[in-house]
This record gives C-alpha cells, structure tokens and sequence, in this order.
C-alpha cells in the first residue's frame, strides 16, 4: 500500500509531460472507472484569473444553503489535500489513496498526466460522496483540460487576458477561444468581466449557450464600506464584504452568485449573504503581521492580477511604505507585472524559484531591466527575500510577498514556522 507521498511521487512520473493536452486518454480512463456525473449539478470555472477566489465562493454559499458541495482546484500550496473538499473539508490521505488506487486500476497502459491522475480521482471520489454540487476549476485553458470531459450545468468564465501563451495563443481572442470551449450547448455561460473576449462570444452564439455577463444581465456596486449589493432583472441582495479582501473579490463573488442563479435551483436568500462572509482561500491577499509590520501573501503572477493587486494597495493604505518580494517562473511576463505595479512598490527584493521552470534571483533582475525592480535586492530563495524585507521594514510598513504559487508557497512555510 502507497502512503500519498508515494502515490504523488509515482503519477509524477507517469507521463513524459507535465502538460499533455487533450480529452482522449482521460475520457478512456473515465468510461472504465463508471465516471458519469460527479454530482447532481456541476459548475465548471475557467478563466485567467479569480478561478479559485469564484470557486470558494460557490462552494460557500451552497453549503450555507444546506448543500452537500464537492470542489476540485488547483494548484495546491501547502499540501495536496486542498486540492479536493467534500462537505467543506480538505480529502484525507487515505481518500485520495482509494482515489488514486481506483485510478491506476483502470487506467491499464494509458499515460496520465499529474493533474489528469488528480482530475479523475477527485470525480471518482464525488461520485462516491453522492454530492448536491460540484465545482470545479479548469487547470489550463478550458477545451482540452481534462476537468472538461464533465458536462457541466453552468460554465463559468471568470476573466481572459495574457497567460501560458506557449499553450493557448498570444492574444485575448485566441485564449478566449479556449476556454470558451467548457461551454456547453443550451446550457448557461457566466461571464465574469464586462468585456470579453469576441471569440467567447462567438462561442456562445454558435452552440447556443445562454451568455449571462457581467455588467448587462448581473450587476454588483458599493453600498459603504462594509456592503455592497448585487441585482439583475428580477432579484437584488444587499450583502457584506468578502472576507477575501481585494476589492476584486465583489466581482468573484458576483461571478458566483449568478453561476448559482443559473442553476436554477433554490438556496434560501440567507446563503449568499453568509457564504459570502465564510468563504475564505489562502495565498489572496492573505495577511499577517510581524513586529508592527503588514505581510501580504498573494499568488498573483501575472499583468492583470499585479493590476488587481496595485488596485488593492491603493484602496487600503498603510502607514509606511511597502515593499514587494516577487518571485516569478520563467516563462511569465515578469516586467508586465512590475509594470502594473508602479507606484505602489517603494522597494523592491527579487528572489529566485527552484525546479524546471524556476530562475534565480539575478536572471530575474536582468529580466526587469529598465524597470524599478531592477534596482531590487537579490536572494536566493523567497524566505531568504522575506527575511531582508522584515529586517528592512519599518512598523507601520508593508511587505507584499507574491509572483506565483511557488512563492506564496514559500512564503506560507516560512510564516507558520516562524510563527
């Protein structure tokens, strides 16, 4: 018997690809495991960024009204298990065991990839749970991600803009194209921002999807400080502000709450108000606070979440400066994201990532040149970056720690062994 460990490090090595797109092989492996439906309904949630912020708040509001909810995110930060919530808790080891197990037993000699060996054992494991709901977020683009073998009740596409383009095209339209592709035929499509992408609209209209989009059939606007309301046609909340406190997450919560109107299926009025106010996620805008000094974790990384982060600072100011430790993969845009964020970063402490797709500190300092980042302190590593930052820092400062997964990963270890 493979403890979780064992069985992570074994589907790593499953597949010569980290990322393999298409449906076939999951699709086959699914049909042998009895894989129909996860859930009575499901939610399927791509987009660029605000997949996972959107994912916690569906989740929230249809366990606060009495739903039994499955979710499936990715990636993880501090340990596999986050990955796969039933009933509002993360999978045991012994669960994504008989997951993984069940998979490997039907798979026969067809490669999987990581994330396509976690996609089915989370549904094998729905499945099992008899669940009211599943949500679950697309892991790269959306047409041949293996979440999109599921043929979901409502899809959900938070925002588009520049990301993983060696995958999914150079340009807005053509990643729109992509994830427009978990829509389904006469089934809703829930747009998150209020201008998207043709091609997504496209989409809609040839298969007949009912496009429901943010600023025209669903609106969401400040009340004060601590309310805001959301109304369409026929219905208008007045709710709280999310826990999750970048002043994007109204438009995730927004984006849910319509995602679960068009389901169709009643939630006392109640439920949105308290899983608004429940739903929680790590590594967004995540805080703590040493010695006086304001730490920031978000995993934003890349131009259009550094632009919600700049957002962010600006509406809450401290009382000193803030510093920023940013940490990206090699393939991102890194001086978009430096860019987006000029004029809230006083200093900047750039730290390297380890692994296929990380880069040191001082291939990333040549990478922003032209930038302020580049007059930025170099480490090795992000609890190295963090470290200079706090002994920097002043009371009444702010460091933002961010740049990727990795590094508000890192960042996260370090903070709760350090205390």
């Amino acid at each position: 018997m493979k403890t979780l460990p064992e069985w992570l490090a074994y589907i790593e090595q499953q597949h010569p690809q980290d990322i393999a797109m298409g449906l076939e092989r999951v699709r086959a492996v699914a049909a042998r495991m009895g894989l129909d439906r996860p859930a009575k309904k499901v939610v399927t949630v791509g987009g660029t960024n605000g997949k996972g912020s959107t994912v916690a708040f569906v989740e929230a509001i249809a366990r606060a009204g009495g739903w039994t909810v499955g979710s499936y995110t990715s990636p993880h930060l501090l340990r596999y298990n986050e990955r796969v919530r039933i009933g509002g808790q993360e999978a045991s080891d012994a669960q994504l065991v008989a997951g993984f197990e069940a998979v490997d037993a039907a798979r026969g000699d067809t490669p999987l990839t990581y994330f396509e060996y976690g996609t089915l054992a989370a549904l094998w494991l729905f499945q099992q749970a008899e669940l009211d709901l599943a949500v679950l977020e697309v892991g790269l683009g959306g047409r041949l991600d293996a979440v999109n073998l599921v043929d979901a009740d409502v899809a959900v596409i938070t925002t588009v803009d520049i990301d993983h383009t060696d995958w999914l095209g150079a340009d807005r339209e053509s990643i729109g194209a992509e994830k427009a592709g978990i829509a389904r035929p006469w089934k809703p499509l829930v747009l998150g921002e209020i201008d998207p992408p043709s091609s997504v609209l496209r989409r809609a209209y040839a298969i007949g999807a009912n496009a429901i989009r943010a600023g025209s059939d669903f609106f969401h606007e400040p009340i004060d400080a601590d309310q805001w309301r959301w109304r369409d046609v026929g219905t208008e909340l007045e709710l709280p502000s999310p826990q999750l406190r970048a002043p994007v997450q109204r438009a995730n919560a927004a984006t849910a709450i319509a995602a679960l109107r068009a389901l169709r299926k009643a939630l006392p009025r109640t439920a949105y108000a308290e899983g608004i106010a429940a739903a929680q996620l790590r590594g967004r805008l995540q805080p703590f606070v040493r010695d006086g000094v304001e730490v920031l974790v978000d995993v934003g990384h890349n131009p259009q979440a550094a632009r919600e982060l700049a957002a962010a600072l600006q509406a809450q100011p401290c009382a000193g400066a803030t510093r920023a430790v940013f940490a990206a993969l090699a393939d991102k845009d890194a001086a978009g994201v430096v860019q987006a964020l000029a004029g809230q970063v006083a200093a900047w402490h750039l730290a390297g990532l380890s692994g296929a797709r990380g880069q040191s500190g001082a291939q990333l300092r040549a990478r922003l040149a032209g930038t302020d980042a580049a007059a930025g302190v170099v480490a090795d590593n992000v609890e190295q970056a963090l470290q200079q930052a706090l002994a920097q820092a002043r009371p009444g400062d702010r460091v933002l720690v961010f740049g990727s997964f990795h590094t508000a990963a890192d960042a996260l270890h370090w903070l709760h062994s350090a205390g």
